[in-house]
């Protein structure tokens, strides 16, 4: 029985068909080039695809060649011929985009024998749509003749990052080597200390978290100027700020962990005349081991978002929100992207390592067996 035609590629070579028809309608020349050849590749990579039926590897490779290669045709014909683009590059890059929709669904497809090809696809899969995110971004901002002003492509904002290593590489220790990893792990550790107490101690847990409540609704931006205030412009008045947004969360998140554990458990502790710090440490904080790392990978976030805009409000010459606050200033656009992708990629890796941490430590808990 042959096998029904996927909509991704349908639809892509419909954008083939009326791409090529309005190309021949316009005038020839004024316009981005690789147009003809980026249509002809998406055609046959998607015609090629409808006689692979049974092999989905190369059906993946195929989707893969033709979309990435006709994205790279249309954004170096492009290069010189800003905001000139028509309606066939837009829909030659549609098309490109669908083969690219199509492989990842083949990918997804995919059963992995074994672990490794497993964490490969899991790979892969983000990869390629991340790489779209910039691909279409890219191919907007230049064929619509977007100002950089407003918004500049990755090149140029990969471009600035490539000049700006040295300032970029300033900024990153005074903001996060500084000022987010140590009130990271000063608001990190007082809120598990407090939680402890707060468990063992009822009247503590009863005050502590409705002022742990409230405390979490606290504006960063009122917060911040008292905190530079307090403790100067350099970077211990931005770890306060990150102390401060990251002790309750994981205050509430802890003690909210310690009660996780079962009644069974607990009475099977007590059978064995095991007091409170024997049954904490043995079963009581185990149990609340995905609570905890709940609130470290909020907290990852939270205290670069913290860090950042406290330096808006007072910081030396150095800093990720000092850099951002300057540019924009100075009308500096790619610089402040240059600083946002810094920051977003420090962001990522910090939460990544936290969960690398959590599936090593939490290996035991139902949700890291069943991914």
């Amino acid at each position: 029985m042959r096998a029904s035609l996927p909509w991704q590629i349908a639809l892509a070579l419909l954008a083939v068909v009326t791409g090529g028809v309005l190309q021949l309608a316009t005038a020839p020349g004024g316009g981005p080039g690789n147009v003809w050849p980026a249509l002809g590749l998406v055609a046959l990579a998607a015609a090629g695809t409808l006689t692979m039926g049974g092999r989905p590897v190369a059906q993946a490779v195929l989707l893969f060649i033709g979309a990435h290669g006709a994205a790279w045709l249309l954004l170096s014909g492009v290069a010189g011929h800003e905001g000139q683009a028509g309606a066939s590059f837009y829909l030659a890059l549609s098309g490109a985009w669908l083969l690219a929709w199509r492989c990842v669904t083949v990918l997804s497809m995919l059963k992995p024998a074994s672990p490794n090809e497993k964490r490969l696809l899991g790979l892969i899969i983000p990869l390629i749509f991340g790489a779209w995110v910039l691909i279409l971004w890219e191919a907007i901002v230049r064929g619509a003749g977007i100002p950089f002003l407003l918004l500049p492509p990755p090149s140029a904002i990969a471009e600035r990052i490539g000049v700006s290593t040295a300032v970029l590489a300033a900024d990153f220790r005074q903001t996060v080597l500084k000022a987010v990893l140590a009130g990271y792990i000063i608001g990190c550790g007082a809120g598990f200390i407090a939680a402890i107490a707060a468990d063992r101690f009822v009247f503590l847990r009863r005050g502590l978290l409705p002022i742990g409540n409230m405390a979490a609704a606290l504006p960063i931006i009122g917060v911040a100027p008292i905190m530079v205030m307090w403790f100067g412009f350099d970077w211990p008045s931005k770890a306060a700020v990150v102390v401060i947004m990251t002790f309750f969360p994981m205050l509430v998140n802890t003690v909210v962990g310690l009660s996780a554990s079962g009644h069974m458990e607990r009475d099977l502790m007590r059978t064995y005349a095991s007091g409170y710090w024997p049954t904490l440490f043995k079963l009581r904080l185990p149990a609340a081991m995905p609570f905890i790392f709940n609130a470290l990978k909020i907290n990852s976030t939270l205290a670069l978002i913290g860090a950042i805009v406290a330096e808006f409000f007072g910081t030396p010459v150095v800093g990720m929100g000092f850099r951002i606050s300057t540019e924009v200033g100075r009308m500096n656009i790619d610089m402040v992207w240059a600083e946002i992708a810094v920051a977003a990629l420090a962001g990522t890796l910090f939460y990544g390592v936290v969960a690398l941490v959590e599936r090593a430590v939490t290996f035991w808990h139902p949700s890291i067996r069943g991914g």
